[in-house]
């Protein structure tokens, strides 16, 4: 006699069974999203801080971030979770873009911004624009709307109106600080570079030179990187001077293949250092991680070379850096865990 013995589960069992793997399997391969903003390098110091400006520049932080995150976590586009925290940034005094911007030695605001798609490597660029509310949103409008790269002065905003994008008169980027922050540049007749010592926003205090731009990359759900930088420049600049800011490979650079990197310090040295496109280069090539790879450019080639300031970055696989050789960063990410952090001074 043949005895048949039946191991297979029962219905409901195996409907469980499968129920369990199937959400672990879905958990497994959740793809990672992640973003990371910053508002400027230098010597930012707690000391020169009081708590209400801590608390101000922490607020605003969080606020930018969050609201890029948010845009991911709803399976939103890289690009559009770097526009929605630059442009919260681009509009608060705090920081060294769009509202708040420096001045040149004239007396005037010339903004400039890029962004750059990790996809397809593509990118858009704008300069010396005094009239757009939001830099960062025109040089996506240059990426994606016109066969060009980067655009200037005069001829950006003229592309701007014919865009339909929001114009605005130049006292709509005015603040008292900036201009006290000129006024006293001209008196000591020297070149100061914005977000430095006392944050360059209540900066009295400040007896040196001041960096500054916002920033932000982002991993969307599709494994797409992305990167924008926003900026008005340097403080009591001259001649149409033009940072590494709205230079791809110097301020801003993305490469799905690698990372999404946006700088902010002393643009000459970042542009001579093409330090953007180093960090990508040196993953791809060379295969280090982005922590390695943000290290060795900041912390030894550029430092060499006698510049400062910081970068922001996030590879393919959700890792994040926030590296920079000066006592301060404002800086912010939530990472694929979905954890919030916030920085301000060197840990």
């Amino acid at each position: 006699m043949l005895l048949f013995l039946n191991c297979k589960p029962s219905t409901e069992e195996q409907s469980t069974t499968n129920t369990a793997e199937d959400t672990a399997a879905t958990t497994e391969q959740e793809p990672p999203i992640g973003i990371v903003i910053h508002g400027g390098a230098g010597t930012i110091l707690k000391e020169n801080m009081t708590p209400e400006q801590e608390e101000a520049y922490q607020a605003k932080l969080k606020e930018a971030v969050t609201a890029g995150y948010e845009v991911l976590k709803n399976g939103g586009e890289s690009l559009d979770a770097v526009i929605a925290a630059i442009q919260i940034m681009e509009e608060s005094p705090l920081f060294n873009a769009g509202v708040g911007a420096v001045f040149t030695h004239e007396g005037k605001n010339e903004l400039d911004a890029s962004i750059m798609n990790g996809k397809d490597l593509n990118a858009g660029a704008v300069s010396g624009v005094s009239t757009v509310k939001s830099p960062i949103q025109l040089a996506r409008t240059i990426m994606e709307e016109s066969e060009h790269v980067m655009l200037s002065g005069a001829g950006a905003e003229t592309f701007a109106q014919q865009q339909g994008l929001e114009i605005v008169s130049p006292d709509y980027f005015y603040t008292e600080n900036r201009m006290r922050s000129l006024e006293r540049a001209i008196e000591r007749e020297k070149v100061e570079l914005d977000h430095d010592g006392q944050a360059a926003f209540y900066d009295p205090y400040i007896k040196n030179s001041k960096y500054g731009t916002v920033g932000c990359v982002a991993l969307d759900k599709n494994g797409n990187l992305a990167a924008g930088t926003s900026t008005g420049g340097m403080t009591n600049k001259r001649y149409n001077r033009i940072g590494d800011a709205p230079i791809i490979g110097a301020g801003t650079y993305a490469n799905n293949k690698s990372c999404a990197v946006s700088s902010t310090g002393w643009g000459e040295y970042f542009i001579r250092g093409v330090v953007a496109y180093d960090i990508a280069a040196k993953m791809e090539y060379q295969n280090k991680s982005v922590a390695d790879a943000s290290k060795e450019v900041i912390q030894d080639k550029l430092t060499e070379m006698g510049g400062t300031g910081g970068i922001i970055a996030i590879d393919k696989n959700g890792e994040i850096s926030m590296e920079f050789n000066t006592p301060g960063m404002y800086r912010a990410s939530i990472d694929a865990n979905e954890e919030l952090y916030i920085g301000i001074y060197e840990e």
